[in-house]
């Protein structure tokens, strides 16, 4: 009599012949193993590289600055050509006073804007063509900005000011501060919108009053990283504020900044100028480092969910 066959028999010898997926034997898993670890090494190395280079930035910068850091570089003007002493007192109230107003100027601008893109953005042209032309802003070179100011405003007046600076960094904040906030709004929950509306409240108040409070943190972050992108920024200012070796408040005239003073003396034969301008960029340095210390730890909050 024939014996019965089994079905099962067959298949099980089968799978058991062959090895294991995430077996060292599968020669599968083994070439994907090894451009794993290939891919996992040039990444290693890449980001090593970074490291080593900004790390040796860092490190020049704070030998030939730290020298230059004294109380006679934060209370005094910038000296004359060949002169001895002096400090940065004009460039740094200079910069401070027009960083403050482009602030004020951008946030308000900057978070409506965003406001608008993300409670209308889906459903308005005139929303895709304001996020379209804020990725161009984003990725535009600060120097086409300042060209920009220079050709509708200095060009017009007949003179560089402070105003026109002010106005140049403002429009390279306007963007950054867009963008965060269109972000930031897109990550609330549509069930904290829903229940808002099924109260009655109107559309704007759900989105001033709710999704712009939940996250407020994420927007004042925003705002930080605007002011650490505008306070460095020297090529809008050469075409705008240019520079005044006096102390002067007068926002009407060419003022005194630390980025073109930190251009200028960097590039002149006297080695007190070449002092101050490390002493600069380090103060500079330290003030970004702490504005994106501050933006990720103090204003650190979740989304509610």
């Amino acid at each position: 009599m024939n014996q019965p066959v089994n079905q099962t028999a067959a298949p099980a010898q089968a799978a058991h012949a062959r090895p294991e997926i995430n077996s060292p034997m599968n020669p599968v898993y083994r070439r994907r193993l090894l451009q794993h670890r290939i891919g996992m090494l040039f990444s290693f190395l890449a980001m090593a590289a970074g490291l080593v280079v900004l790390a040796w930035i860092l490190l020049t910068l704070m030998i030939k600055g730290f020298s230059a850091i004294n109380i006679g570089m934060l209370t005094q003007n910038t000296p004359s050509p060949g002169g001895d002493g002096g400090g940065l007192l004009n460039p740094i109230i200079g910069s401070l006073m027009m960083v403050g107003i482009g602030t004020l100027i951008s946030t308000p601008i900057g978070i409506l804007a965003g406001i608008y893109l993300a409670e209308y953005g889906e459903e308005s042209k005139l929303a895709q063509v304001t996020r379209f032309v804020t990725d161009i802003m984003l990725s535009a070179p600060s120097i086409v900005i300042g060209l920009f100011v220079y050709a509708i405003y200095v060009a017009n007046v007949g003179h560089f000011s402070g105003w026109a600076g002010t106005f140049a960094i403002s429009l390279i904040a306007i963007p950054v501060v867009v963008r965060t906030t269109d972000n930031m709004l897109k990550l609330v929950p549509s069930s904290l919108r829903e229940a808002a509306f099924s109260l009655g409240a109107p559309r704007w108040k759900v989105a001033m009053m709710v999704r712009l409070r939940a996250v407020k943190a994420g927007v004042v972050t925003g705002v930080l990283l605007a002011v650490a992108r505008i306070s460095g920024e020297t090529a809008p200012l050469l075409f705008t504020a240019l520079n005044n070796q006096f102390f002067s408040t007068n926002m009407n005239q060419p003022i005194a900044n630390l980025p073109v003073v930190i251009n200028q003396f960097a590039m002149s034969p006297y080695d007190n100028w070449v002092a101050l301008a490390w002493g600069g960029a380090l103060l500079i340095t330290f003030s970004v480092l702490a504005l994106n210390i501050l933006s990720r730890t103090m204003f650190s909050q979740r989304v509610p969910g």
